[in-house]
């Protein structure tokens, strides 16, 4: 990795730990976010290439998933220009070649992809989840799905023993079940952006993006200027 490189990582990093710390964590929008990067178990790592070639993240999908103390791994593309859509297919293929790795088993590690260019929806919960998942560059989280598997557990329990004399039938089937863990998030998350206010999530999104681009620019101005001084001595 060269000095450029080394240095758009450093900034890839800082911009995002911005989006993690003053968003995701802040407005508890990942039930286990905060506590996975407390602990040691969150890893970022940064693809600087600018190819579109879901191959060229595959060590450090690899990397992440091998590392059985990484609960949430981020992977980071500052240089990779592709619309929300492209980048969801790059993702899709990506995925699909982690999983080629594994065989029957699957892979260790579940896939979502993040992506700058997204608008609010509020006709759902799950319309809101692109503007949620509005990261400064785009990026691939993956989740160890032995944790998913365990946050579903604990949150969808239900298995408490029920003593039949004091049942009351009548009201047990009267109950709505309780919906599982993802729709509850999904609910809570789209409940807190709006009592909030989204214009004002929208504002923190841009003054992100907007420290993302002048970092970035800064550093293309540096590095290009070096190039060319370079070429003329």
């Amino acid at each position: 990795m060269n000095e450029a490189d080394r240095a758009l990582e450093a900034e890839a990093r800082r911009v995002y730990a911005r989006y993690v710390v003053e968003f995701v964590e802040a407005f508890n929008i990942c039930p286990w976010a905060a506590r996975a990067r407390q602990e040691g178990r969150t890893r970022v790592e940064v693809v600087c290439r600018a190819e579109p070639d879901p191959r060229h993240a595959l060590d450090a999908v690899a990397s992440l998933s091998a590392d059985p103390e990484v609960e949430v791994g981020l992977v980071l593309f500052p240089r990779l220009a592709l619309p929300r859509a492209a980048f969801e297919r790059f993702v899709g293929e990506l995925r699909e070649l982690d999983a080629a790795r594994y065989g029957i088993a699957g892979p260790v590690m579940a896939m979502a992809a993040f992506h700058p260019d997204a608008e609010p929806r509020t006709e759902n919960p799950y319309q809101l989840v692109p503007f949620i998942r509005r990261s400064p560059d785009p990026t691939v989280q993956l989740v160890r799905r032995s944790v998913l598997d365990a946050v579903r557990k604990k949150g969808d329990h239900g298995t408490a023993w029920i003593d039949p004399a004091t049942l009351d039938l009548a009201a047990l089937l009267a109950t709505k079940p309780k919906p599982p863990l993802h729709e509850r998030v999904a609910q809570a998350n789209l409940e807190t952006l709006t009592t909030h206010g989204l214009d004002a999530i929208e504002a923190l999104f841009q003054d992100i993006r907007r420290d993302r681009d002048e970092s970035y620019r800064a550093l293309e101005a540096r590095f290009s200027g070096a190039r060319r001084a370079g070429d003329a001595s």
